[in-house]
């Protein structure tokens, strides 16, 4: 390679992001650009492969449309240092700072959540650990558990990914079991007979790591979510999500709603009878790293960083765009449709990103158990009629990983692309000239301006 060659190899290289779609290419081998487009292209450049890389991926579309990148508020907000990290742990809500609480105890268990939740606990249990055993709690008595609630237990190697090898090489962890090794605390005002994980009510000193983002029905994840469902029996997580959800509070349960939310309430109630010593809440920035900490009572310090995130997550909306790109990051697994995917105009084409390698995986025991009710098996959900989308909406959805197991929980009529390229080609048949395009590079987190509700 003589000179002239070797500097436009080095500009080539520092171009950024390649295309979107070649996570699983050979890198001598991956394309630069959508060859449909001829070399003119507006270029969008997202993070996919949470857990998996974060990787820094490309999506090209035609120069000529008018693309807009919705970023939420935090989406740059600064990394705090470790120490910054351990300023907030000292410095907690509704209870005494780690290190007193942890004088003089034997034991400490930690929960941390499963690869479904963003959460980069990676970051911040290394120094909860610190605080545990500059009190004395001997290392060989502290362990992990994972608040994996109803979800399938996650394997070593997922385990890695969320704590790190250092820590799993020298702590102990293990799996929550939904359905054994439990022991009932008490009832809830709801009528919720809480059963806990014997292995956290065993410690001497019950810690929860969470992650706090957007959830459908209890307003955000984190907090008492580590509890309930996350490491409560079986059927103490069917009351809270069918019972008190569709009984009592189906009104007060939804997004963003936390202070008048019964399905919260409940969890909450559960984390109060298991005895909760601390808990801490973590904010993230757009490429997943730890922006925001709350640590201290269960409950007020998640409710600090839920008042934080209210204003980190939110992202102003386009309104009916001709086409809508909503990448799924970083809650890939559980990414599936969202309120992004369905702000498109009338004839217009949403596009769901799913780059992710274990695709839409996320399975719940007790949405299962839904599904068998009234002698159905899974057999019957293959033949059972998928509703359409509304109106002459077109969805596609963009995975390398998707296979026909998940294709069957989109709506019927739903397109499904291997390849940008192939995302490309279908856009313009149906988009002939100038489009208004709006892409959320993080719609699994992402929601509109608004406030809590108390």
């Amino acid at each position: 390679m003589d000179r002239r060659d070797f500097i436009k190899a080095g500009m080539k290289a520092a171009a950024g992001a390649r295309l979107i779609g070649t996570a699983m290419a050979a890198g001598a081998f991956l394309p630069e650009e959508v060859s449909a487009l001829k070399g003119r292209a507006s270029r969008v450049t997202v993070s996919t492969h949470e857990h998996y890389g974060d990787i820094e991926e490309r999506i090209d579309l035609p120069a000529n449309w008018d693309v807009q990148v919705q970023y939420m508020a935090g989406h740059n907000a600064p990394v705090l240092t470790p120490e910054q990290i351990v300023t907030r742990l000292r410095s907690p809500n509704g209870t005494r700072p780690l290190r007193e609480l942890a004088e003089g105890k034997r034991s400490a268990v930690i929960t941390f959540d499963d690869l479904t939740r963003p959460t980069p606990t990676y970051a911040v249990a290394p120094l909860v650990i610190e605080e545990l055993l500059s009190a004395g709690v001997p290392a060989e008595r502290i362990y992990f558990l994972n608040s994996c609630g109803t979800h399938r237990n996650p394997e070593q190697d997922e385990v890695a990914r969320k704590l790190g090898l250092d820590l799993l090489r020298k702590y102990a962890w293990a799996n929550h079991n939904t359905w054994d090794n439990l022991r009932d605390v008490g009832a809830t005002a709801h009528g919720n007979v809480i059963k806990i994980n014997r292995t956290f009510l065993s410690a001497d000193l019950r810690i929860t790591i969470s992650g706090v983002k957007v959830h459908g029905f209890a307003g955000y994840g984190g907090g008492a979510k580590a509890i309930l469902p996350g490491v409560a029996g079986f059927d103490s997580v069917l009351y809270n999500h069918t019972v008190v959800m569709k009984k009592l509070s189906r009104p007060s349960a939804g997004e963003i709603s936390l202070f008048k939310n019964e399905v919260r309430a409940d969890m909450d109630e559960a984390a109060r009878l298991a005895n909760t010593d601390f808990s801490v809440q973590i904010v993230y920035n757009g490429r997943r790293q730890v922006c925001g900490v709350f640590s201290g009572d269960i409950v007020e310090a998640h409710r600090d960083a839920c008042r934080y995130a209210v204003k980190h997550y939110q992202t102003k909306r386009v309104v009916r765009p001709d086409v809508v790109i909503c990448n799924s990051y970083p809650q890939s697994t559980q990414g599936g449709l969202n309120k992004w995917v369905s702000s498109v105009r009338e004839g217009g084409t949403s596009v769901l990103v799913v780059q992710h390698p274990q695709g839409l995986s996320a399975m719940h025991y007790w949405e299962q158990h839904m599904e068998g009710q009234g002698g159905k098996t899974y057999l019957d959900t293959l033949v059972t009629p998928r509703p359409s989308l509304p109106g002459d909406v077109k969805l596609i959805v963009y995975s390398q990983y998707i296979d026909k197991r998940q294709m069957i929980k989109f709506p019927n009529g739903t397109a499904f692309a291997l390849t940008w390229p192939d995302v490309v080609r279908q856009l313009q048949l149906r988009h002939k000239g100038d489009s208004r395009v709006a892409v959320y590079p993080y719609a699994a987190i992402q929601h509109e301006e608004t406030k809590l509700d108390g």
